[in-house]
């Protein structure tokens, strides 16, 4: 027993050897990883940064009566879009429908004492020609027929303020936009210039303000200068990047000096209505501009804690890790300010078949960028 003991324990001992033997042969046999390289490239590129905003309409209305009366009819639906000059309010119109007959019936009335005033004040002229009254007479007939004038126009003007406040009884939208809900409804009292009916704001175009610090707006100011609408690029909550254009139109004359941030606006069409006011909004808007920026594929930054470090592939086909300082990233592409140098190469796909720096590798040279779509870097 203890004889066939002894003969297993060698047997196995030499399937172990022999196991070993063959593993050191496959890892000696196992040909290096192939990864995808590309060399370090520089060229000219535009440097962005990024803000924070809010969607403003460029034209917000509060709307109230000019003449105070009941509201007889409300005639839209609210938030609906509404044209300039549509009917939004009616204030009961009989009040005012009387007035303005009684100012035409008072301007006849004027007009009839005018025309008896001229004709007495012409003859007037003709009897003091003949001697047949005198001056005081006479003088008193012309002043009444000044008089007579005097009292055509103001009833005129009576007549003309009474149908303006006839008009005014048909309350309009005085801008085309999105209408807000109804402050008072049919058969309240609306008081002139002071009841609150409803709000407008404009829809299209649509501004988003954002504010800079100090800093930035001193770099940027160069740049913005040389183009009357700088473009800017913006994007909403929920989606994905920035993909709205708008035009810088407005820069502040002052810094705010509680906050060291210099205000811009932007406009951005909105046919589609997709900017609401109030909204929030990220900006990105050119600062600088560098004349030979280094850059390379996102994909080729790793992160070790807070380091970034690249895997270069030397003339031997072996990997170095290397540490650099990167700078903003637009798609594919980061600026990288230290750390490499144009020309070397670098792994962008397959890095995670590197275990260690100085494994050998087999390189296969691709182009750096996916897509040459922009040169444009933002800053995150």
């Amino acid at each position: 027993m203890a004889r066939n003991l002894k003969f297993i324990l060698i047997g196995l001992s030499a399937l172990v050897l022999a196991g070993c033997d063959t593993g050191e042969q496959g890892s000696q046999q196992a040909p290096p990883p192939a990864v995808e390289v590309a060399e370090v490239v520089a060229e000219p590129a535009t440097l962005w940064s990024g803000f924070t905003g809010r969607v403003a309409a460029p034209e917000t209305v509060d709307l109230r009566p000019r003449v105070s009366g009941y509201i007889g009819r409300v005639s839209f639906t609210e938030g609906d879009l509404v044209q300039r000059g549509d009917v939004l309010f009616t204030i009961d119109q009989r009040p005012y429908r009387a007035r303005e007959r009684a100012a035409r019936a008072e301007l006849a009335s004027a007009r009839s004492q005018l025309t008896l005033a001229e004709g007495r004040a012409k003859r007037a002229q003709q009897l003091l020609n003949t001697r047949a009254i005198s001056r005081e007479e006479y003088d008193q007939r012309i002043a009444a027929r000044d008089s007579a004038r005097a009292t055509v126009q103001a009833a005129e003007a009576a007549l003309e303020n009474a149908r303006l406040e006839l008009q005014y009884t048909e309350v309009k939208a005085p801008i085309s936009g999105r209408v807000g809900r109804a402050f008072v409804t049919r058969g309240n009292l609306a008081n002139a210039d002071q009841t609150l009916l409803t709000t407008l704001v404009s829809v299209n175009p649509m501004y988003v303000y954002f504010e800079s610090d100090e800093q930035t707006f001193g770099s940027s100011r160069a740049l913005l200068a040389r183009e009357q609408h700088p473009q800017v690029r913006i994007g909403l909550a929920g989606e994905q990047g920035y993909p709205h254009r708008g035009e810088l139109d407005f820069i502040d004359n002052r810094l705010d000096s509680r906050t060291g941030t210099m205000q811009f606006r932007a406009v951005v069409a909105n046919p589609d209505g997709i900017f609401q006011p109030g909204q929030f909004a990220r900006v990105e808007m050119p600062t600088e501009e560098l004349g030979q920026a280094v850059l390379v594929n996102s994909k080729a930054v790793l992160t070790d804690q807070d380091r970034r470090f690249v895997y270069l592939v030397n003339e031997n086909n072996v990997t170095e890790r290397r540490e650099v300082q990167t700078g903003p990233q637009q798609d594919e592409m980061t600026l990288i300010r230290s750390g490499l140098q144009p020309g070397e190469r670098i792994v962008v796909n397959g890095v995670q078949k590197i275990f260690f720096p100085g494994m050998p590798v087999q390189p296969e040279l691709v182009a750096m960028r996916v897509s040459d779509s922009s040169r444009q870097l933002a800053g995150r």
